[in-house]
């Protein structure tokens, strides 16, 4: 998803799934990242499902077109 450290999502959605430890237990997390077509401008967000990310995406996507 990153090289050296910048997204390479062109346009549309990419995700990945990782661990990360809470608490000394193992939970799954989604790293993802957006690209909106138009603007070309990017969202990221970390969450434990993809459907929570899609959620974060649609809130962010509605506070950019209010502004």
């Amino acid at each position: 998803m990153t090289k050296h450290g910048v997204s390479t999502t062109v346009s549309g959605e990419q995700y990945e799934k990782f661990y990360s430890s809470h608490r000394g237990k193992k939970v799954t997390r989604i790293m993802y990242d957006w690209r909106d077509p138009d603007t070309n401008e990017l969202f990221s967000c970390v969450a434990p499902t993809l459907n929570e990310c899609r959620h974060k995406r649609g809130e962010w996507i509605a506070r950019q077109r209010k502004n």
